[in-house]
């Protein structure tokens, strides 16, 4: 067993850490304030060869794959959920045609991921069918003047990076929109240009500013037959998708947990009280201590999951071990922002300071790509179908 990271691994840990200090953090508070999309955040990712990380060598990519992007999402959530999304959007609705996808669907959008060309979005989420996947109404149709097309009319909401996207992998129902059905849902590439295809209302979000979530609408919009993914009736792809993206999330939240206590450590040992610093109060160093252990506990099962989905280990038997480090780190952010708030007192709670802005955006976290309560139902029938079991 070998706990240390690879020589290329670590090269690529050591260039993030240093793109993430210098180009991410001086923009942190500016992406939030105004909201704008960070064109030259993703500049940098690309220029850096970022954005191919998890995408194969074949493909344009890096082949650094799902841990290669989860370590370069942690550092960039230090300082930025927002700049973290970003990367984790070259996964995301890519990870459909990695699993399932055909050579020709690979050759054609892959490459564009991975040197910033071309951007995604990916669409399961309706307004009735967060959790409740199969609660979808999206529907697809066979199209009657192309063999093999469908016809695509719904809604998808909550879509991250919806109006910045050129392609996107969008679910629907391929036979009645109330069939509960597992092999009643399909995945498609849908091209942002499509007759009858429209970006909706973005929403306005308490933290996460910057990469702008809002409404897909599908109104009678063609889909050619070489733009289905995997087979008809492929909900379990939708399952896989996000099985594998497990890590890449927890990743941002161990990302902006140690930055939320890096951050507070660093004001404690500044801050003047009672004639010294406040890091010398036990009090304020027990805080410190227990948020570490959490960090490091966290990234052992983050790099531990991350290292499972790159051997495609997402099926069902492996779920437990990827939802408990999606669970354990987007909770951590959570805690772990709070408590860096609570160290500053009241200068915490204002915007001189990042921690009301990591308190912000960890809250994400737990909600997006599998609610915790969702995670904590898969861990409970891992252990009690025995795929996490002790002896």
């Amino acid at each position: 067993m070998n706990f240390e990271l690879s020589e290329e691994l670590s090269t690529l840990q050591s260039t993030v850490r240093k793109i993430a200090a210098e180009k991410v953090l001086p923009r942190a508070r500016e992406i939030d304030r105004t909201g704008k999309y960070p064109q030259d955040l993703f500049e940098v990712f690309r220029d850096a060869g970022l954005l191919g990380l998890c995408i194969p060598e074949e493909f344009g990519g890096s082949g650094a794959g799902i841990l290669g992007l989860t370590i370069a999402i942690e550092e960039v959530a230090k300082y930025s959920n927002t700049a973290a999304l970003m990367l984790l959007l070259t996964r995301l609705p890519t990870g459909p045609v990695m699993i399932a996808g055909s050579r020709e669907q690979k050759e054609k959008y892959l490459p564009g991921i991975a040197n910033g060309t071309k951007r995604a979005a990916f669409g399961l989420s309706e307004p009735q069918a967060g959790s409740d996947v199969m609660g979808m109404r999206t529907k697809a149709i066979p199209d009657p003047e192309n063999e093999g097309g469908w016809i695509l009319s719904g809604t998808k909401c909550w879509m991250s990076g919806v109006a910045q996207a050129d392609w996107y992998t969008v679910f629907a129902k391929t036979s009645e929109v109330t069939s509960r059905s597992h092999d009643s849902v399909t995945a498609f590439i849908v091209e942002r240009n499509s007759e009858g295809l429209k970006v909706g209302n973005l929403d306005k979000k308490m933290g996460v500013r910057g990469v702008d979530t809002g409404e897909l609408l599908l109104d009678n919009v063609r889909v050619p037959r070489e733009n289905v993914i995997g087979e008809v009736g492929g909900f379990r792809l939708a399952m896989l998708g996000l099985n594998s993206m497990r890590p890449i999330v927890a990743a941002r939240g161990i990302g902006l947990a140690e930055g939320a206590l890096m951050y507070a450590t660093k004001y404690v040992e500044e801050r003047q009280a009672f004639q010294k610093p406040i890091s010398s109060q036990q009090g304020i160093q027990w805080e410190i201590a227990k948020l570490a252990v959490e960090v490091e506990a966290a990234r052992l099962l983050t790099y531990r999951s991350a290292w499972l989905a790159d051997q495609g280990k997402f099926t069902k038997e492996w779920v437990p071990f990827l939802s408990a480090a999606k669970y354990y780190a987007t909770e951590l952010a959570v805690k772990a922002s709070s408590v860096a708030l609570q160290l500053l007192g009241a200068a915490g709670y204002m915007e001189d300071h990042l921690t009301e802005l990591y308190y912000r955006d960890a809250k994400q976290l737990t909600i997006v790509e599998g609610t915790s309560q969702i995670q904590l139902g898969l861990i409970a029938r891992g252990v009690l179908d025995r795929d996490l079991w002790w002896d």
